[in-house]
């Protein structure tokens, strides 16, 4: 949700189209996250006060292309030549008010433009700042949480002009209640950039003659310094009063990272494929940092009681293995479809280096320090949202047959509203693609204080889950930038799957079926490559029901997962109605709703549940439903003389815990196909966003 953006070019001359260019550019490598406005804001041509540039906002309801074309529409001089400066970008996802141009970010803190802040994240306490912040007369323009962020910065200024500009964010997100990422810039503190996070993932990416990986200490701000009065409905009783000259306090002195004035660009984003095409060294900031860039050097600090006695108190630069063109579409229409086909590579991704096919072993490294705790344990919880949830429900049967322990799975919204009882016996997994969802990251923080042993499974290095956890496996998906989950649905299926064998790899009784497992994982890859030769057939069944307002999608055991799964991929991008069924439940209720204008879809695989679920096909039958079937390669169900009438979609039969990798392909392509034929966005459906960090 949101996508932030900047760029500061700090000895290195840049004309202003090029910055702009670079910070357009940026916004659409994070259009992926979902969005409904954009804007940016850049060094004007007219000058204030001490011959400071003034600041130049530019906002656009819609599309980034459309911000693009007004901007470049305007006079300012794009040639003109900037050895230093500092642009920042923001695509919007209504949180507060309506999507506009007068609530799109960047946000003011006035008419003159002295403070403008982007924000990714939610200000649960904004009401409250924003009502004394206005009895103290300071005017609203907007309906958004983010405004009283630019307000109250103003103030501190107004109050205490002698602070610098870190220093007056740390006051001002003291202050703040909620989840942010913040990037600030003023005309006060001109080529100056104090970014600030909690909650919200922010990284900085870093462009210098230096070379390698290092490590940036972190400077402890003076306690003097630290906020030591709040507003009403923060954590306080009244605003901080002024104070005088003798009462101001001096930062700690520390190496910077990358020496003052050495030219040197920097590139402040909401994630890693923003900077990509710019540097691959990037630092992640963690919650309660501010980052201060000045002078062309970076410094991280933070208040001084946040720090950690004998903890990773440095960030360190790392560098990205990632390539640009990874997150480029290739010779594909849409992301999603080019992630869809490239599932038999990513799966083989997933699985190198942990699967020794030859001596039928598998071996997580994220996993080996715990687990012997992880056998001793009192029960296995998952918890995770929408896709990843799913892919926990796929493996939950494997789990409980491999490891013979209670098997929960939850959703991390309804998880912490019932404030579940965790143990400290217990342990907890929390699976996510991007790392930063809120939910999952909020019940993350909850299993932990209760003590319970925390796993993350996650598709992004140096994400907040991957950090917050105390071991964990990467599913090494790749880039995934198409809203709608896929590629890492099938490789969070798989990472579980493989958790599942390691932790019976000791059970003589379990070996054989570990080596059908493991076999099955050897011709997984040309399995889902045969799959997607029936895209036509999946094409040519979209026409058909592109029309249509509902769709049922129906199956039991490791079939069920899919059914969600696939109900999903249905509402997301076709904003048809669709409704997963455990087969089971048919005569429970969900039967009523079928007869012959009902269009179904039904998993039927030569499994342990194929006579059940023939059962059920029979049931619909007989009330005129002609449901779509998937089921297994030579063994289409038939009932009675109804075999011509039905449609069938045949898959390569594999080991029943895996079987959910090759019958979940046919619904993705289903759902996108009716999407583009119905002509709607399918890499960015509305009202969604990738990656959802608020709660």
């Amino acid at each position: 949700m949101c996508g932030i953006f900047a760029y500061l070019n700090y000895n290195v001359p840049r004309d202003r189209k090029f910055i702009a260019t670079t910070l357009v550019n940026g916004l659409k490598r994070l259009e992926y996250r979902g969005y409904d406005s954009a804007g940016v804001a850049i060094d004007g041509d007219q000058t204030v006060a001490d011959n400071v540039a003034n600041i130049e906002l530019l906002k656009k309801r819609g599309k980034v292309a459309a911000l693009e074309e007004e901007m470049f529409s305007s006079q300012l001089q794009w040639d003109k030549v900037l050895d230093r400066h500092l642009g920042i970008a923001h695509t919007r996802w209504a949180t507060h008010g309506v999507p506009n141009e007068v609530n799109c970010h960047p946000h003011r803190s006035g008419k003159e433009n002295e403070f403008v802040v982007i924000h990714n994240g939610i200000i649960t306490n904004w009401r409250e700042l924003r009502t004394l912040l206005e009895s103290k007369g300071y005017e609203f323009e907007s309906d958004t949480d983010t405004e009283v962020i630019a307000k109250l910065i103003k103030f501190h200024f107004d109050n205490e002009p002698k602070l610098n500009f870190r220093q007056l964010v740390e006051r001002t997100v003291s202050e703040l209640e909620g989840a942010f990422a913040l990037v600030f810039k003023s005309r006060h503190f001109p080529e100056e950039a104090v970014a600030a996070r909690r909650g919200s993932p922010l990284l900085i990416g870093v462009k210098t003659k230096m070379t390698g990986n290092a490590n940036v200490p972190i400077q402890p701000t003076n306690p003097k310094a630290a906020l030591e009065e709040s507003l009403p409905g923060a954590k306080g009783a009244g605003l901080p009063r002024g104070r005088k000259g003798s009462d101001r306090t001096e930062d700690y002195q520390w190496d910077h990272y990358v020496n003052e004035d050495t030219p040197s660009e920097y590139f402040l984003a909401s994630d890693a494929s923003a900077v990509i095409e710019h540097t691959k060294r990037v630092l992640f900031l963690e919650d309660d940092d501010v980052a201060h860039i000045k002078n062309g050097s970076l410094t991280i600090h933070r208040l001084a009681h946040k720090m950690v006695p004998g903890g990773n108190n440095t960030r360190e630069v790392k560098t990205l293995e990632m390539e640009l063109q990874e997150i480029m579409k290739g010779q594909f229409p849409h992301f999603m479809l080019k992630e869809i086909y490239e599932q038999p590579d990513s799966v083989v991704n997933t699985m190198r280096g942990r699967v020794d096919f030859e001596n039928h072993k598998v071996l997580l490294g994220g996993l080996v320090d715990h687990l012997g705790d992880i056998r001793r344990c009192r029960r296995l919880l998952f918890i995770a949202c929408g896709t990843s949830y799913n892919s926990a429900i796929a493996t939950r049967q494997f789990l409980e047959e491999m490891t013979e322990l209670p098997v929960i799975v939850d959703i991390a919204s309804d998880f912490l509203d019932r404030k579940c009882p965790i143990f400290r016996d217990d342990v907890t997994f929390f699976i996510s693609q991007s790392g930063e969802t809120a939910d999952t990251l909020s019940a993350l923080r909850y299993c932990r204080s209760k003590g319970a042993l925390t796993v993350g499974i996650t598709n992004t290095v140096g994400s907040t889950i991957s950090r917050e956890t105390s071991c964990g496996v990467h599913i090494n998906a790749g880039p995934e930038i198409g809203v709608a989950s896929t590629k890492a649905y099938t490789s969070q299926i798989l990472a579980l799957v493989m958790f599942g064998l390691m932790m019976a790899e000791d059970r003589t009784s379990k070996q054989e079926r570990c080596k059908e497992v493991i076999e099955s994982l050897r011709v997984l890859p040309e399995m889902i490559a045969k799959v997607l030769k029936n895209d036509e057939q999946i094409k040519a069944i979209a026409q058909e029901l592109h029309d249509k307002k509902s769709l049922l999608v129906m199956g039991r055991g490791y079939n069920f997962a899919n059914c969600l799964e696939g109900a999903l991929k249905i509402k997301e991008l076709t904003y048809m109605h669709s409704e997963g069924i455990l087969a089971g439940e048919l005569k429970h209720g969900p039967l009523a709703m079928v007869d012959a204008e009902m269009p179904i879809v039904m998993l039927m695989m030569n499994d342990g549940t194929y006579e059940k679920s023939h059962n059920a096909l029979q049931q619909i039958v007989a009330r005129h439903g002609r449901p779509i079937i998937i089921c297994s390669e030579g063994e289409c169900p038939t009932v009675g003389d109804n075999a011509q009438a039905l449609q069938y979609v045949q898959v390569p039969q594999l080991v029943d815990c895996l079987q959910g990798v090759l019958t979940v392909i046919p619904l993705q392509l289903l759902s996108y196909h009716i999407a583009t034929i119905k002509g709607l966005d399918v890499d960015c459906p509305r009202n969604l966003a990738k990656s959802v960090t608020v709660e």
